[in-house]
């Protein structure tokens, strides 16, 4: 493994979404991730049909049954040579099986044990089963994301699960290893989807308190409320993005659409001039098609840029300069990001076939 985490290694204890996503970030920059299946093969993330799924890519896995007492030796001496541990069981499951933080860092004082839950491991919905839109619906930032007067829309599963999720705990892992390495102790860290959630709407917090934001959905600066900051329609039916929030790309914008000299579009931060300005907006786009409005506004300062398909998205031109997006296997993916300066990392890479037998065989040398 190359990367600038080569000589992390870290213990997957096998589950879906946010778990896999931490785990694919850390061994895409370099640690070695050693990914714990259950033994019937049930593991949506390793059936043969999913063998390829990109979440679990870049690392090596073997199998074991955690309710034997062979399979969970296996757990505590791999755990005994790593730095990370992860799980997504809900509270109480590892402790019951015997590989609960108190059972593993007694056999590794450095032992970073990283949980991922969707309430926490306390408080009174912590028992509670859930999704992605659960978590972010009691952060609070569902509410603030949709249409006015209309239904929130679930943002896929990008704020729980991945933003506040996945990404949240690798920070809190690596963060936790930078302190066991610095002389201090192993410990938990104890990660809540929700928790990493409402963490993502801090700025909406704040600028509530400022009073620059309503609690009103599709009425605020960047939640499509304004006229200059939203998705259009186009002439074909596709869609384009703006966001010229700054005056000397709003003017910019104002130019190419022709509405420089219109006074209606002079006070740009006159919020309740908005809502009669977007139709006038909207009407210009449905003008031309997206790839016409390409030609007028990419690579200028509008702000501006063509939504895409997932699939328009991996041949785009600078999408493809940037190589944003590999194939791995016949599978199309997103390369691993960020970049370094100096670090090399590997290319993803797909397990091909369960090495149970090496990894026993490593952990028997030891």
């Amino acid at each position: 493994m190359t990367g600038p985490l080569k000589g992390l290694r870290v213990v997957e204890i096998a589950g879906i979404g946010p778990g896999p996503f931490a785990c694919m970030m850390l061994a895409d920059h370099g640690a070695e991730v050693i990914r714990i299946d259950r033994a019937d093969h049930r593991s949506v993330a390793w059936r043969g049909e999913n063998i390829q799924d990109v979440l679990n890519r870049s690392r090596r896995r073997m199998t074991a049954d955690l309710k034997t007492p062979e399979g969970l030796a296996i757990v505590r001496k791999l755990v005994a040579t790593a730095d990370v541990l992860i799980e997504g069981f809900r509270p109480g499951v590892m402790e019951r099986l015997g590989l609960g933080p108190d059972d593993l860092i007694a056999i590794n004082p450095k032992l970073v044990y990283g949980r991922m839950t969707g309430w926490g491991q306390t408080g009174p919905y912590a028992q509670a089963a859930g999704h992605d839109v659960n978590y972010v619906a009691l952060s609070g930032l569902l509410h603030a994301i949709g249409r006015k007067d209309e239904p929130p829309v679930p943002p896929l599963n990008l704020v729980g699960d991945f933003g506040g999720g996945a990404m949240m705990l690798v920070f809190g892992v690596l963060a936790a290893v930078i302190h066991a390495r610095q002389g201090g102790d192993g410990q938990v860290v104890d990660c809540s989807m929700s928790e990493g959630s409402a963490l993502l709407g801090g700025l909406f917090h704040a600028n509530q308190a400022q009073g620059v934001w309503q609690d009103e959905r599709g009425s605020n600066l960047v939640d499509g409320g304004a006229h200059f900051y939203d998705v259009y329609e186009t002439a074909d039916g596709k869609y384009v993005s703006i966001a010229a929030i700054e005056p000397q790309f709003y003017a910019l914008l104002r130019n190419k659409l022709g509405i420089a000299d219109d006074p209606d579009f002079d006070d740009q931060m006159e919020e309740s001039h908005w809502p009669a300005l977007k139709p006038k907006v909207a009407a210009i786009f449905k003008q031309k098609t997206r790839d016409a409005w390409c030609a007028v506004l990419e690579h200028s300062d509008a702000c501006f840029a063509p939504v895409l398909s997932l699939a328009e998205a991996r041949t785009h031109p600078h999408n493809v300069a940037r190589q944003v997006f590999v194939e791995v296997n016949g599978v199309p993916q997103p390369a691993p990001a960020p970049r370094y300066s100096k670090t090399l990392t590997d290319a993803p890479w797909f397990a091909t076939e369960d090495s149970t037998d090496d990894i026993l065989r490593e952990i028997r040398d030891r």
